[in-house]
C-alpha cells in the first residue's frame, strides 16, 4: 500500500508519498508560498529535483498540483490516485481526547475545530489542508496523527500546572507537549538497535532542532516532557525563550509598556539562542561565532547545554534511572559539538559520550564510550514515516 503524508502549514504543505511495502518515500515534495506567488518542489530517487511555480491561491489548489505532481507522466511516480491507499495527516493538537492516531470523520473534524483554541497557529492550516484532500479525494481513508498524542499517558502529576484546579477542568490548561510522533519514533528505533523490548527501558529523547524538546519514556510510555501548554515551555530554543518566570510577562506588560501581542511575539520569535547571542537563531552561525571569541555566542551555547542537562537529570530521577539517551531532529542529528555540550559533566549519571564515536552527522549511531552505563544514539527522526506506520495501523483495526 502507499500512504500519502499530509503536514499542512499556512502557508506550505509538506508531502511524502510512502510504500509501505519497502518503507521507502516514493516522492518527497513541498507546496509553499501558497496564496503569494506559489512554487513547488518535488524529489524523486534518482531523477532530477521537479521544481515548478504554478498559481497556488489557496490549500486547493495547492493540493490539487500536489497529486496532479504525483500522477505526472513525466515527473511522477504513480499512474493515477486509486495506487493511494490512505492519507495520513499531521496535526498537531488533539487535546485530551486523542491518546492515539484516529480515523477522520465529521466527529473528529469538529473536536479538531474545538482544539484550535489551543493551538490557534497550528491546528487550523492542519484542518485546511484534511478539508483540501477529502476535496479531491473523498473515497480515501484518512487518519489524523497527533503530535500530542504520544504524551497523553503522563500521569496527573506530571501535567498539571499549580493553578487553580478548575482552570484546567474547564479551560484544560495542562502541559501537553508537542513532538510525540517524534520522541515515539527514535525511542522505538532505540530500542531495536539495543535488542531490547521498549517496555523493558527507561528512555530519555532530545527531539533538538530550532524548536526542541525533551521526553522521558518509561516501559515505552511518555510520562514526563518539557513542553506544555504551548511549544514555548521547556528548553531555550533558537527563537523561543523557554522556561522563565511568569512573572515576568507581567513586568514587561506593567512597567516596560509591552503589549500581550508584543509579548508573545518577543517569547516565540526574538528571544532564546537569537535573543541572547544578538546575531542568530542558527547554531551554526553561533559555533561560529563562539570559536571567534565571541562572548555572547558561547553563553548563549552554555545556557542552552544548561537547560537540557537540568531536563535530563531530572527525568533520569523521576524513572529512577536510565538506559537510553537519543538525540534527534536537525541539531541533535547533525551537531556532534552539541551532543558533547549536554553529556558534559553527566558522567555521575553513567552517560559519557566517545569523542570519536561522536563525530558523525546525519546518520544513526551509537556514540557512548564502552564504559558508558548508560547508551547513546544519535537517531535521524522520520516522522513521515511514523505517520504512515500509525496511518497503516488504525487502517489495520
Amino acid at each position: 500500500m502507499n500512504i500519502l503524508v499530509i503536514n499542512c502549514g499556512s502557508s506550505s504543505l509538506k508531502y511524502q508519498l510512502i510504500n509501505m511495502e519497502s518503507k521507502q518515500a516514493l516522492a518527497v515534495g513541498l507546496a509553499e508560498r501558497i496564496g503569494i506567488d506559489g512554487a513547488l518542489t518535488q524529489k524523486v530517487e534518482g531523477r532530477e529535483k521537479y521544481v515548478a511555480s504554478p498559481v497556488m491561491k489557496n490549500h486547493d489548489d495547492a493540493m490539487k498540483i500536489v497529486l496532479e505532481a504525483l500522477i505526472d507522466k513525466e515527473h511522477g511516480v504513480i499512474k493515477s490516485m486509486d495506487e493511494i491507499g490512505a492519507v495520513g495527516h499531521r496535526v498537531v493538537h488533539g487535546g485530551e481526547r486523542y491518546s492515539n492516531s484516529v480515523l477522520i470523520d465529521d466527529d473528529v473534524m469538529k473536536y479538531l475545530n474545538e482544539c484550535v483554541k489551543l493551538a490557534p497557529l497550528h491546528n487550523p492550516p492542519n484542518i485546511i489542508g484534511i478539508k483540501a484532500c477529502k476535496q479531491f479525494m473523498p473515497n480515501t481513508p484518512m487518519v489524523a496523527v497527533f503530535d500530542t498524542a504520544f504524551h497523553q499517558t503522563m500521569p496527573e502529576k506530571a501535567f498539571l500546572y499549580g493553578i487553580p484546579y478548575e482552570l484546567y477542568q474547564k479551560d484544560h490548561i495542562r502541559r501537553y507537549g508537542f513532538h510525540g510522533t517524534s520522541h515515539k519514533y527514535v525511542s522505538k528505533i532505540a530500542a531495536e538497535c539495543m535488542h531490547k523490548n521498549i517496555k523493558d527501558l527507561k528512555i530519555i529523547t532530545c527531539h533538538l532542532g530550532n524548536g526542541g524538546s525533551v521526553s522521558a519514556i518509561k516501559n515505552g510510555k511518555s510520562v514526563d516532557t518539557s513542553m506544555g501548554f504551548t511549544p514555548l515551555e521547556g528548553i531555550i530554543m533558537g527563537t523561543r525563550s523557554g522556561n522563565l518566570d511568569p512573572a515576568i510577562v507581567t513586568y514587561l506588560i506593567e512597567e516596560l509598556g509591552y503589549t500581550a501581542e508584543e509579548v508573545n511575539e518577543l517569547l516565540n520569535k526574538k528571544s532564546g539562542i537569537l535573543g541572547l547571542s544578538g546575531i542568530s537563531s542558527d547554531f551554526r552561525d553561533i559555533r561560529a561565532a563562539a570559536a571567534e571569541g565571541n562572548h555572547q555566542a558561547q553563553l548563549s551555547l552554555d545556557v542552552y547545554y544548561y537547560s537540557i542537562k537540568k531536563y535530563i537529570g531530572a527525568y533520569f530521577a523521576i524513572m529512577g534511572g536510565l538506559d537510553c539517551l537519543v538525540f534527534t531532529a536537525g541539531i541533535g542529528e547533525n551537531a556532534y559539538e552539541t551532543r558533547e555540550g549536554i553529556c558534559e559533566g553527566l558522567e555521575c549519571l553513567g552517560i559519557k559520550i566517545d569523542l570519536v564515536k561522536d563525530k558523525v552527522r546525519g546518520v544513526l549511531a551509537e556514540v557512548s564510550a564502552d564504559d558508558s552505563k548508560v547508551k547513546i544514539f544519535a537517531i535521524p527522526t522520520n516522522e513521515e514515516l511514523m505517520i504512515a506506520e500509525e496511518t497503516l495501523e488504525i487502517l489495520s483495526k
